[in-house]
């Protein structure tokens, strides 16, 4: 955004500007305190003993051997827990330690809190535990067809059975489980408090919602648990549901010291929850124009072996099954099912991945036998301002004097239009042998090497859905500095968001500058103290803590205007709620379930060696509608970060898993993208104001994910032939003979 033409003192630290972050210098030079950096005087280590088994009945625990051990403190086993057995992000369902049966390889059995974390270790491979070991089921079809699943939710529209179309496309597709891989695996320090309960130094996504698991487990009062923020490396939803938490707190209870635990990363593998697998059937008929007549789709999402967030990622998976497309006729089924496989829950996209890339690949599938242009079919039935969801939502988050210009509004086409002046690169005449497929490796030198272009939108919903009473809460103090500030005024802010790293502390401070007018902003630490801020998840956190930092920050404002800061601070504590949504019915999936809807487009163009399976993305072209934005840098940070990840799932990314078992826990064996592996990309970004969203912002940090896979994929389509109805793409799914 344009500097104003006379910038006061804080105006390039306010909405608009992109500041230096508070966290940059300590994260740069090494001086910043993650979680697994934490340490306390007379602290003990904690270990977590795991189950081997996908499902085994445990006849028997001997934590003898291991408590005989010179240095151990407790061990600790489902006896053990002090309160509530069962925890749970929506359902209580998952046990603090396995009672007496095993459902998933990696399962928590035992806790071990000892001087050093070698010694944990050694004492854990004391602990017998006598396994019975029973057959997993690890086939989420057959969980469906046996009835066990978390949720089905159906979407009906019309009468699909009875619409006649020009062209029929049916395939079926998969998606592979792929894991959130933060950089910083599971830590936190458990602190016992004089009054006999804690203090918790955590990593986490949301504060409030691992007090309200933490507390009946331990069976102490919500008052005598105090959570604290600690560093953290990166969450994408892997860190939404407890991993640490319980275990640390009642190891700490135990011994009346400090308990320290940290994940290897094998052990982060097993420790929390993944993206979920998909298999999916669509059907998409069309008329000879191109216009969809009926979309039908069975969607099986495997949720493993308990609930964590599979309720919601299924209610997300079917509202958005068809994506940003007008279609008269609709009938989707889509289930959660519960088996013996890794629990999956929240990862960046949430639901709307899965369909994404099978809804896309139709839409691909129905240009080709149409012979239309890739863009020029989704043009066609691109919904308008005015227009409904397949559940019946009406698209309204536009500007209305935008969309009162002219015909209805339609924010995808005016994405798609603007691809026009943003041309596929050309194939240079002489590239550098790390530009081919396979770069350094020195695997081919271009000749069987193809080029390739294609597109992938994503309609993801912001915010959390289905009447969910979501809010935020934020408290700012006002208050005359002293010499370190000028004498000048100073603003205090205090919230429980979560900075994962999406520059969320920036946020709240650029919100404080412009709001205010001053330039101190002091952000107090993230904890339990302030009123819940949410999770820093769904893209939802500019939008409801920017909310709530906000309107504190105006009744602030009004009490300075009858104040002298001379007299005393001014302070105010406001409460944001977003606009109500409903649950979608449970028979006919109607209803307002969304509170906004965010739309990206990718093109990728992409170089295929076919005689070897290997794939260069060249280029990664982004266009995007962020509402307004707050902070260019941070911006293009989280539509580069969504897009890598989504190049992630399309070429390298999936945890294996063999009846049950995780063949991959490294990244060793796990791959993920490097800058290596990533292209430039080229960004144009869209402004179309949300008039209901605090500064019109639009959430913007998951869109990216939903689109970059099916258009990185419809790029090796394009190079290859080859259908590709699943990812991870594999370099054995891509050779194809060369023409004579």
């Amino acid at each position: 955004m344009p500097e104003p033409t006379t910038p006061t003192p804080w105006a390039a630290g306010g909405v608009g500007h992109s500041p230096i972050r508070p966290d940059a210098e300590a994260k740069v030079n090494g001086a910043f305190d993650y979680a697994s950096d934490l340490a306390f005087d007379g602290m003990l280590w904690g270990h977590t003993l795991r189950s081997p088994h996908p499902r085994a009945r445990i006849r028997s625990v001997d934590t003898g051997p291991a408590l005989a051990l010179p240095g151990v403190a407790a061990v600790l086993t489902a006896a053990d827990v002090p309160g509530k057995l069962h925890y749970g992000l929506i359902e209580a369902d998952q046990p603090v330690l396995a009672p007496g049966e095993v459902n998933y390889q990696g399962e928590a059995v035992a806790i071990i809190a000892a001087d050093t974390l070698d010694l944990a270790r050694r004492a854990a491979a004391l602990i017998d535990v006598d396994y019975e070991i029973l057959e997993p089921r690890c086939d989420a079809g057959e969980a469906v067809a046996a009835g066990d699943c978390f949720r089905y939710q159906p979407v009906r529209v019309g009468d699909p059975d009875t619409a006649r179309a020009a062209v029929v496309v049916a395939r079926e597709y998969e998606v592979g489980m792929q894991d959130q891989a933060p950089l910083g695996p599971e830590s936190g320090v458990a602190v016992p408090a004089p009054d006999g309960g804690l203090v918790l130094h955590v990593a986490t996504q949301w504060l409030h919602s691992d007090l309200d698991q933490i507390a009946p487990c331990l069976g102490l009062e919500p008052g005598r648990i105090h959570l604290t923020m600690a560093g953290i490396g990166g969450a994408f939803g892997a860190r939404e549901d407890l991993s640490v938490q319980i275990h640390m707190a009642m190891l700490a209870l135990r011994t009346g010291r400090p308990v320290k635990m940290m994940y290897d990363r094998a052990e982060s593998f097993l420790g929390h929850v993944h993206r979920h697998p998909a298999r999916m059937r669509y059907e998409h008929g069309a008329d000879a124009d191109g216009r969809l007549v009926y979309v039908k789709a069975h969607i099986v999402l495997d949720g493993g072996a308990y609930a964590s967030t599979t309720e919601a990622v299924v209610g997300n998976a079917a509202s958005l099954a068809v994506g940003p497309y007008n279609v008269e006729h609709v009938s989707i089924d889509a289930w959660g099912a519960r088996t013996n496989n890794p629990p999956c829950g929240a990862m960046r996209g949430f639901g709307g991945v899965q369909t994404c890339f099978a809804y896309e690949s139709q839409m691909d599938a129905l240009a080709d036998a149409l012979g239309l242009d890739p863009l020029e079919i989704r043009r066609r039935n691109a919904l308008a301002q005015g227009d409904q969801l397949i559940t019946g939502q009406v698209v309204d988050a536009v500007d209305p004097d935008k969309a009162a210009a002219g015909a209805p509004f339609s924010p995808l086409r005016d994405l798609i239009d603007r691809f026009a002046d943003l041309p596929v690169p050309p194939v240079p005449a002489g590239r550098d042998i790390v530009d081919l497929p396979g770069g350094t490796g020195n695997t081919t030198h271009g000749e069987g090497v193809r080029r390739g272009v294609g597109y992938g939108v994503g309609l993801k919903n912001i915010c959390y859905s289905e009447g969910f009473d979501d809010y935020s809460t934020a408290r700012v103090r006002l208050e005359l500095g002293g010499p370190e500030h000028d004498g000048e005024p100073v603003a205090y802010v205090h919230t429980a968001a979560a900075e994962v790293g999406q520059g969320h502390w920036n946020l709240q401070q650029q919100i404080a500058r412009t709001e205010l007018g001053i330039r101190h902003v002091v952000l107090l630490p993230n904890d339990t103290k302030a009123g819940s801020a949410g999770s820093s998840s769904a893209s939802r956190q500019s939008y409801m803590t920017g909310g709530a930092v906000k309107a504190a920050c105006e009744a602030v404002r009004e009490l300075w205007h009858d104040r002298d800061l001379a007299d005393g601070p001014i302070e105010a504590v406001r409460v944001f709620r977003h606009r109500a949504t409903k649950p979608m019915d449970p028979v006919t999936g109607q209803g307002e379930s969304h509170v906004q809807l965010a739309l990206c487009v990718h093109r990728a163009t992409v170089d295929v060696d076919v005689e070897l399976g290997l794939v260069k993305v060249v280029d990664l072209t982004c266009v995007q509608d962020v509402g307004t934005i707050l902070n260019p840098v941070a911006l293009e940070g989280q539509i580069h970060g969504g897009t890598a990840q989504g190049l992630g799932l399309a070429v390298m990314e999936e945890i294996i898993t063999r009846d049950g078992h995780v063949a991959n826990a490294s990244f060793t064996d796990y791959l993920i993208p490097t800058i290596l592996d990533m292209p430039p990309m080229r960004l144009r970004i869209v402004e179309n104001a949300d008039p209901d969203a605090p500064y019109g912002l639009r959430g913007a940090g998951e869109p990216p994910t939903l689109s970059s896979t099916p258009a990185i994929v419809a790029a090796i389509r394009d190079a290859t032939g080859l259908p590709l109805t699943r990812v991870p793409v594999q370099p054995e799914h891509l050779t194809v003979r060369r023409p004579s």
